[in-house]
């Protein structure tokens, strides 16, 4: 890493946190080979990292009507309208990563209806940008929109959380000056090399 985790507010000593934070941290490390600066800066708050967290991974890590690239494609749309580079680098990344298409995050950051996607998701995109940028507008004319698509109900609670949760943290990342980590530009651009035998 480069720069700092984020500029605003101390980055606590991971030897200091609470050990079920830490623990996360590592677990987190473990797996991707760096730590999220989103997990460092956040730290500062511990009871507010457990909660973030805890609906982060209530949003985004279950299965339902949305696939998982899909609620990557939704906050990467969101997260560039709210301006957040934060998101839009590190969610870039997961989305490559989850649809297996290196150019997808690129063209949605860009502009989603033009990218490479379905109509389906072309509508999922224009509720959750309506959501995060005028949810007092939001009517039954939209939701009829959503099923016109297959959406039901609890897929479209769920686009509209991850936009609405989002909005926080695309907030908070801005506030704090949170910087993308370097590993994030990298990850999900080139295929894989095969494993050894």
């Amino acid at each position: 890493m480069t720069s700092p985790a984020a500029g605003r507010f101390p980055i606590p000593d991971l030897a200091t946190l609470p050990d079920d934070i830490r623990a996360r941290i590592l677990a987190v490390q473990e797996k991707s080979g760096f730590v999220p600066n989103v997990f460092l800066t956040l730290a500062y708050r511990p009871d507010e990292f457990r909660a973030f967290f805890a609906y982060h991974d209530a949003l985004m890590e279950k299965d339902g009507g949305l696939t998982k690239a899909e609620r990557e494609m939704i906050v990467v749309a969101t997260s560039i309208a709210n301006q957040c580079q934060y998101c839009v680098v590190a969610h870039g990344a997961i989305l490559r990563i989850r649809a297996r298409n290196p150019q997808i995050a690129d063209q949605i950051a860009a502009n989603y209806r033009k990218a490479d996607i379905t109509p389906r998701q072309k509508a999922m995109l224009d509720f959750a940008l309506k959501v995060s940028a005028e949810a007092h507008k939001v009517n039954d004319a939209d939701f009829g929109r959503l099923a016109d698509h297959g959406f039901t109900n609890d897929d479209v609670w769920d686009i509209a959380a991850i936009a609405a949760f989002f909005a926080l943290s695309n907030r908070m990342a801005n506030v704090t000056d949170m910087r993308p980590n370097d590993e994030f530009y990298l990850m999900g651009r080139l295929p894989k090399p095969p494993e050894p035998a």
